[in-house]
């Protein structure tokens, strides 16, 4: 055996390996260079419609974590078996059960979040993010991978969700999850933070800063 021959098992090795840089990207790069929202400009609806106060807006990421992961996982596991023709439906159909599983569990234990998510529970089925990630990904690569994928990208959309939150709970009610921060007797509570334009000023802020930071601009 050449000594190249040796050094690509190597390195082919420590590509499959559970945590390698390869894999650990895929949770990485969501989290800033390829945002789902930030980025992609994909998931702008839902957060502009959850994240008037934190509470809803960290239970809305988890329930996208859970759908894209699980989504992800069950698709790439199918993968081989789904005929190309109806691969659209078989996506829809699992992200579907999923987000039933999700809307069950928050209606029998956190049922005035529930409330408060209304509809846009079940809008979850329709998430480009998650879409995107099962035709892009999972119907392309193993379950580890494609598990790690939906992670990472179900992680970088939950923390842009939970960045508006936080902006727009303390700047429209001087508070933080019931807490206040910012006393009426120093600050006057901002109403437009409470409306979904609010929500465009903060994602428009956070996507300025991130691209600032990145020195990413767009190419003509």
């Amino acid at each position: 055996m050449s000594t190249a021959t040796a050094e690509q098992q190597v390195e082919k090795k420590k590509g499959e390996a559970l945590f390698s840089k390869k894999n650990l990207r895929l949770i990485s790069d969501p989290l800033n260079e390829n945002n789902p929202i930030t980025v992609q400009v994909l998931g702008i609806c839902s957060a502009l419609a959850v994240t008037a106060q934190v509470k809803p807006a960290f239970v809305m990421s988890l329930a996208v974590i859970f759908v894209t992961a699980a989504s992800n996982v069950l698709i790439s596991m199918m993968r081989n078996a789904i005929p190309s023709r109806i691969r659209i439906i078989v996506q829809l159909t699992i992200v579907a059960t999923m987000v039933i599983l999700v809307d069950l569990f928050l209606k029998a234990y956190v049922y005035d979040v529930s409330k408060q998510l209304s509809v846009f529970v079940g809008l979850i089925i329709t998430n480009c993010i998650i879409m995107g990630r099962l035709e892009a990904f999972a119907m392309g690569n193993k379950v580890w991978p494609s598990l790690l994928d939906g992670i990472g990208n179900g992680i970088g959309y939950g923390a842009i969700l939970l960045m508006v939150a936080v902006m727009r709970e303390l700047l429209g009610s001087g508070s933080i999850l019931g807490v206040t921060l910012l006393p009426e007797s120093i600050y006057v509570n901002n109403n437009l933070m409470v409306v979904p334009a609010g929500a465009l000023f903060a994602v428009g802020l956070i996507i300025w800063a991130q691209r600032a930071h990145n020195k990413y601009y767009e190419t003509e």
